[in-house]
């Protein structure tokens, strides 16, 4: 089946199951998004959930969290993979768009990036999810699933947000963000995962992908 085929199939899957695509990190405006967004590299959802209630409680502003110490941030943050190292980032940031953005989170790619701590996946997510700028950010479970999928042959996360760029309709690229990670959760898990029971990986994946997930599977249990 052609990429483009495929890639038409699983949309209207994905819209089925998830016709409605909450954000899932707990924010108020464009700036809380953005603390949220940079604190869950590398860290569940769920868990920066349970810190920023805190934080933002503390400094919900650039101008409130650029005044707090690091330490006082990373005590915060501390249940949060890299803490201090994002602490230090939420500081900079923050100054930063003091600095250069009298206080306010840009729509702009290229401004975000240039932010401590904001590398292109943060960026894009802001954008998508505060602005509605359309964006595809590539995560762990959007990589893993392109690849199975046949959407993109998985070298790198760049070429894999090229390729889903490529083969969806760039109006739908926010929603089928969130979608694909919703699926990955529920459906289409890392490990131990029977692409044949899957709702997408059980057509869309080949049957050399099939065997050879199946025989790694059967490995990891051994």
């Amino acid at each position: 089946m052609r990429r483009a085929d495929k890639a038409v199939r699983i949309q209207e899957i994905l819209r089925q199951l998830y016709p409605q695509t909450p954000i899932p990190l707990d924010h108020t405006d464009p700036y809380t998004l953005l603390c949220a967004v940079m604190l869950s590299a590398q860290t569940t959802d769920k868990k920066v959930n349970e810190v920023t209630p805190t934080l933002f409680a503390r400094a919900s502003t650039p101008a409130a969290m650029a005044v707090l110490e690091v330490e006082e941030i990373r005590t915060i943050i501390r249940q949060i993979g890299l803490a201090p190292r994002k602490a230090r980032s939420l500081k900079g940031l923050s100054q930063m768009l003091l600095d250069l953005h009298d206080g306010e989170v840009p729509a702009d790619f290229e401004a975000l990036e240039a932010l401590p701590g904001v590398g292109h996946k943060t960026a894009s997510v802001v954008m998508a999810q505060a602005f509605g700028v359309p964006a595809f950010p590539v995560d762990t479970h959007i990589h893993r699933l392109a690849d199975r999928w046949g959407l993109s042959d998985g070298k790198n996360v760049v070429k894999t947000e090229r390729d889903l760029k490529r083969v969806f309709p760039r109006e739908h690229w926010n929603d089928l963000h969130l979608q694909i990670i919703f699926f990955g959760r529920e459906y289409c898990p890392a490990l131990y995962h029977d692409l044949t029971e899957c709702p997408i990986c059980s057509w869309a994946a080949t049957k050399k992908r099939i065997r050879e997930e199946a025989a790694r599977g059967g490995r990891r249990r051994s």
